[in-house]
């Protein structure tokens, strides 16, 4: 350690050293400390990401296991077919309002805490179904579970987003889709296995198995921090550079990063009063409108497009284009978990690289294909071996388009878009319309394709989704490799909000700092 004639403070030597420069810490990254820095920080951020993921394996396994014990259900309970489509859909319907209170409640208490109280809310609602002897306990049941997958839905991506560094963010907050499609699975998985057990023992059996994951959320809450920006919010500024700390490469960007947030919070801003955020959020100006537009819709059309309708309903599609045999129904859903689980692997790994927009285009115009192409099968090929196997790979096609894009970017931009002092209540409405339309695609599929076809319903879903090919061209943008508080300048200008902005780079960045 030595002090320089300059003035300057040098630690260490060689390619380990650090050097303090007017109260700043410029590292050399080429060096073993800093190597083993950012490896630290990225192991620390991908902790964090997991264990906040937790919550959707609940969401993913309610939706596969489901589509499986409906069956038993039914058999079981004697349910008619208007209360089956109740019984599936009403968990979105409730969640909603899990999703709009989780807003406000993760504004109160934290993200962190809001998850465990997801988690709790859920398990409870999971107990109460798997004891259930009527439709009406376990439609409270239902109720209790969808209250606090509505919380955890929306949660949870806020709280990724919030504690990643950029150039991660697009990957980490698409752990919670990964988690629900590997519960999905998990839930196809558990229909097979118990699909030999008598009609009252095996639905049981099938719900009880997700009560499983409570253990490792109450691990992960003792694990995980709370989110810095949320930290910045309530004036804890002290606790959200500690925690910066840990999940940014160097000092100098956990001070430039906390610079922003404070920025964006208000924070020592002794200008005029501020609207509450719920009045904020009914009288939107220009900007805001835009950004809820973006938000509001991206969801929604995620939903639309059908992908409920095809997981929760595989067993009943399949049964349509030919197979009848219980077991090979349920065989033929694990054939869809599978896909649908290795292809947000793909969106992973991809979509820090290629940005948001490409994988929206790529999903929703492989989504709108995929469904025209599975209404014509179940509309003119009949029932015979080649519709089952035609029926299997445009289902298995269609939510391997849906999760290398629009599942997982949905909420990447729902999360990453609205300004932090709205951050959580807007992404809550979000999630609202999301969970809106999933309920009401799910309660309502049988009766539609009772009306119109099976295979006339996927052509409507066909026609939807290639509107949302021209939604992500007209209002998206792209958000890669932006800091949260630089998005929100995106929707400042017309040319910028079509998604074709100018990026500044991270050294003129430094440069205006400077």
């Amino acid at each position: 350690m030595g002090l320089q004639e300059n003035g300057n403070l040098e630690v260490g030597a060689g390619k380990n050293k650090y050097k303090r420069m007017d109260s700043d810490f410029i590292e050399d990254f080429d060096g073993e400390i800093g190597k083993e820095r950012r490896r630290s920080t990225r192991t620390y951020v991908l902790a964090c990401a997991v264990f906040a993921s937790l919550n959707s394996v609940l969401l993913g396994y309610d939706v596969g296991v489901m589509s499986g014990a409906i069956i038993f259900i039914q058999e079981d309970l004697k349910i008619t077919e208007v209360q089956q489509e109740v019984l599936v859909g009403s968990l979105s319907i409730v969640s909603l309002f899990g999703s709009l209170a989780g807003g406000r409640t993760s504004d109160i208490i934290g993200r962190k805490w809001t998850m465990g109280f997801a988690a709790v809310v859920f398990q409870i609602g999971a107990a109460v179904m798997t004891l259930a002897s009527t439709f009406q306990i376990l439609m409270l049941g239902r109720f209790l579970a969808g209250i606090g997958i509505g919380f955890g839905v929306m949660v949870a991506p806020l709280y990724i987003a919030e504690i990643s560094p950029a150039v991660a963010r697009g990957a980490l907050t698409s752990f919670p889709e990964i988690f629900i499609n590997l519960g999905i699975l998990l839930g196809y998985v558990s229909n097979y296995a118990f699909s030999g057990l008598s009609v009252h023992t095996g639905w049981r059996v099938m719900l009880a198995v997700g009560i499983l994951p409570s253990v490792f959320i109450a691990f992960a809450l003792c694990i995980i921090p709370e989110s810095p920006r949320w930290l910045v919010m309530k004036n804890r500024v002290e606790e959200a550079r500690s925690v910066l700390l840990k999940t940014n490469d160097s000092e100098r960007e956990v001070e430039e990063r906390l610079e922003e947030i404070q920025k964006a919070a208000g924070i020592g801003d002794k200008g005029g009063e501020e609207k509450p955020v719920w009045l904020e959020m009914l009288t939107p100006t220009r900007v805001l409108r835009r950004i809820l537009t973006v938000g509001i819709g991206i969801q929604c059309f995620q939903q639309i497009t059908g992908i409920d309708a095809t997981v929760y309903y595989s067993p009943e599609i399949f049964q349509g284009a030919g197979i009848q045999d219980k077991t090979k129904l349920l065989a033929a859903t694990v054939a869809v978990g599978v896909s649908k689980t290795v292809f947000i692997l793909v969106a992973i790994f991809l979509i820090d690289k290629l940005g948001r927009k490409p994988l929206l285009y790529l999903s929703t115009i492989g989504m709108t294909i995929c469904l025209f192409c599975l209404g014509a099968t179940l509309s003119f090929v009949g029932t015979g071996d080649i519709g089952i196997a035609l029926s299997i790979l445009f289902v298995c096609a269609n939510v391997a388009f849906f999760s290398v894009g629009i599942g997982p970017v949905c909420w990447v931009l729902t999360a990453e878009i609205f300004p932090l002092r709205l951050r959580a209540q807007a992404a809550a409405i979000g999630a609202v319309g999301n969970r809106v339309c999933s309920g009401l695609v799910a309660m309502s599929f049988l009766s539609v394709a009772r009306a119109v076809s099976m295979g006339g319903t996927f052509f409507i879903f066909s026609a939807i989704s290639a509107l949302s090919v021209v939604f992500v061209y007209k209002c998206v943008p792209e958000t890669k490799g932006k800091s949260l508080e630089q998005i929100e300048m995106l929707f400042q200008d017309e040319h910028e909000w079509q998604g074709n902005e100018v990026e500044l780079s991270d050294v003129e960045h430094l440069v205006q700092k400077e």
